[in-house]
């Protein structure tokens, strides 16, 4: 039988795109290198993209242990609509180097909850089809070519 590590690593970046924080949960108390990028340790869990309830958006959610330090961060991603990077890479289990990327995702930190056990960080993709929060941008003739005047449109 084969063992295969596999950490997260996740990017905290402001409106700006000014990165803010650099976590991840692969080796207790040690930094560890992605991208030429040091990231600290924090004991987190990601559970990957699953659809709502109502099936118009995307979401995940990062697990964390709901002390000051983690819940001001959550606190402060959530209030300024901050994005959160998630990279989940294969890595050495002996060394604990990163060994491929696996997935990059990028979603909003849309919410927070927590209890005594845990607090619970819930992402949300970037397009929101019940908000209609999606990104406002309109086809025009120098950014697609023509269009045509009927409903068929083919890709070839």
């Amino acid at each position: 039988m084969t063992l295969q590590a596999i950490s997260n690593f996740i990017t905290v970046k402001n409106q700006a795109g000014a990165v803010q924080h650099r976590y991840q949960n692969a080796k207790v108390g040690a930094t560890v290198r992605l991208d030429n990028f040091d990231f600290s340790f924090l004991s987190f869990l990601y559970q990957g993209a699953t659809k709502n309830r109502t099936g118009d958006n995307l979401e995940s959610e990062i697990y964390l242990a709901p002390n000051a330090v983690a819940m001001n961060i959550a606190r402060e991603a959530v209030v300024n609509n901050w994005t959160v990077q998630v990279d989940t890479c294969s890595m050495n289990p002996q060394t604990f180097a990163v060994g491929k990327k696996l997935t990059s995702e990028t979603w909003l930190a849309a919410s927070m909850s927590y209890d005594p056990e845990k607090l619970v960080v819930l992402l949300s993709s970037g397009i929101d089809a019940v908000g209609a929060a999606a990104p406002t941008r309109k086809l025009t003739l120098d950014l697609v070519g023509a269009l045509p005047s009927t409903a068929q449109i083919q890709n070839r």
